[in-house]
């Protein structure tokens, strides 16, 4: 395991050359570099196995089902740390664990055993001393070690690639099959449904929308592939310092509390000024200050402990769940289910929060009398980690121009503000070196989503640089230092220079 401080920095540095590089969508892009990254780790570690086999191979005297020793041994060198990693982090099986640790053990071991058969076929054939073959007799291409080690490389890198792209191929048939069940739902969450679809001000055009479509909706999390959770089977355990231990099905949470309803503006803690990691969706649960009622929380308790499927784990002060009741234990995203890559089948939501302090995949909630660090706080983030208010230019709408009264020619300029649950009060554009000047802004879908500001700028030709500034409720303003995402969430003024 890699110490935090060093995930932590590869994290964000990640996320910087995603950004700087215009490289695509941050966490689609970011987990497809994680498997390229596992992929080509996992390569070169069997090509440099594979080195070492070879060498032990060609020194070896051993024949017959003895020479396969050395390959065994090469197996369990691989597949061994494999399976304590898979103990720990078996989340997509769905097959008993001892059964995914035979199976692990034994491909190592006939990838062994396969790499001795190949060398032994492949290598210089050796001739017999005392038989003698006229040189039309030998029919077996000789080849030397270099042009061996880039036959096999090129076969090992080709059976590499169609692994990798059949199992491309088959999660993107079941990222399909989600999406056929998102767009059947799509009608409960058009536009003219929203609370604030009588809103007078219309988002300047190319502004993104204002809610975020599921398929869309940015996902940030410890795996390259999220747990597959039998929903059936799933069970919420809740323990430690509580009167009534329970144990919830999701048709228990569902069916014995009442469901809130709340739209909701989620951010990662790794986001850029201007980034894509935050989404906007309607959350559906239960609310936790419900649930633990019915535990009956002893007196003494201070802190709730979460852990999830994924290994993920992250403590919440019971100060807070108390003073703040729409946190709630989520099971619907969008009007259904959580989807497996978002949380199956339970979540927290905590406003105000970044999504580092909500997990997802919720199996165990313990009461306790103490605080601990969460899996991200270990690895050097903030522990409040609170959100930061943000504002962002998302388009100056130059092929959408607007005339006013005096025939004044007017380019629509919009974006997004956001400061967790503490509102927006305003925003201002400035443009150049101009002065800062006051923008239009949208009722938002609720006190805890991102509002949608607009401001239509007088038309002047030429290079111009617009900037963008946001205020909380309360009237404090963003923070205009820049300061990276690590570790407390990135701060600065967002800029966008445009030639119009």
């Amino acid at each position: 395991v890699l110490p935090g401080d060093v995930i932590a920095r590869g994290i964000d540095t990640m996320v910087e050359v995603i950004d700087r590089g215009n490289l695509g969508e941050t966490s689609s892009t970011g987990k497809t570099l994680e498997t390229i990254l596992a992929l080509v780790t996992f390569l070169v570690g069997g090509v440099v196995g594979s080195r070492v086999l070879f060498a032990v191979l060609n020194r070896s005297r051993q024949v017959g089902s003895a020479r396969y020793i050395p390959g065994l041994v090469l197996g369990a060198a691989f597949g061994l740390p494999m399976i304590l990693i898979s103990r720990s982090v078996n989340v997509t099986a769905t097959a008993p664990a001892e059964v995914g640790f035979v199976w692990l053990l034994t491909s190592f071991f006939g990838w062994g055993v396969a790499l001795t058969w190949v060398y032994d076929r492949l290598r210089e054939p050796m001739i017999a001393p005392d038989r003698v073959i006229s040189p039309e007799t030998i029919t077996v291409e000789q080849i030397n070690r270099r042009q061996f080690l880039v036959r096999f490389g090129a076969a090992t890198a080709t059976l590499t690639v169609i692994g990798a792209g059949v199992g491309l191929y088959l999660d993107r048939r079941e990222e399909q099959q989600y999406l056929a069940r998102i767009r059947r739902n799509r009608e409960a969450v058009m536009p003219e449904n929203l609370p604030n679809a009588d809103a007078d001000l219309e988002p300047a055009p190319g502004t993104r929308p204002e809610y975020t479509p599921l398929e869309d909706h940015y996902r940030i999390d410890i795996n390259l592939r999220p747990p597959e959770i039998n929903g059936d089977e799933w069970r919420l355990r809740i323990g430690g310092m509580v009167d009534n231990p329970l144990t919830l099905t999701i048709d228990d949470i569902k069916n014995n509390y009442p469901a809130m309803d709340q739209y909701v503006t989620l951010a990662c803690i790794s986001n850029r000024v201007g980034g894509d990691l935050t989404s906007t969706t309607l959350w559906t649960g239960a609310s936790l200050q419900e649930i633990l009622g019915d535990a009956g929380v002893q007196s003494g308790a201070t802190h709730l402990k979460i852990t999830s499927e994924d290994g993920f784990y992250e403590t919440v002060a019971l100060d807070l769940i108390n003073s703040e009741p729409r946190i709630m234990l989520a099971y619907h995203w969008d009007g259904i289910p959580l989807l497996y890559k978002h949380g199956f089948p339970l979540r927290i939501y905590i406003p105000d929060l970044y999504g580092m302090k909500q997990p997802k995949w919720i199996t165990n909630i313990e009461v306790m009398d103490h605080d601990e660090d969460g899996y991200w706080i270990e690895r050097g983030w903030d522990k409040v980690a609170r959100m930061r208010a943000t504002s962002v230019i998302d388009v100056v709408a130059d092929d959408a121009p607007l005339a006013d009264e005096a025939g004044q020619t007017l380019i629509p300029i919009g974006g997004i503000a956001h400061a967790g649950a503490r509102g927006i009060s305003r925003v201002e554009v400035r443009v150049d070196d101009g002065e800062w000047t006051e923008t239009q802004l949208r009722a938002p879908l609720s006190e805890t989503t991102w509002v949608i500001w607009r401001y239509d700028w007088p038309f002047s030709g030429g290079e111009h640089t617009f900037a963008v500034r946001c205020y909380e409720g309360d009237g404090t303003p963003q923070i205009a230092e820049e300061n990276p995402a690590l570790p407390s969430g990135a701060t600065g003024i967002h800029t966008m220079t445009r030639e119009v």
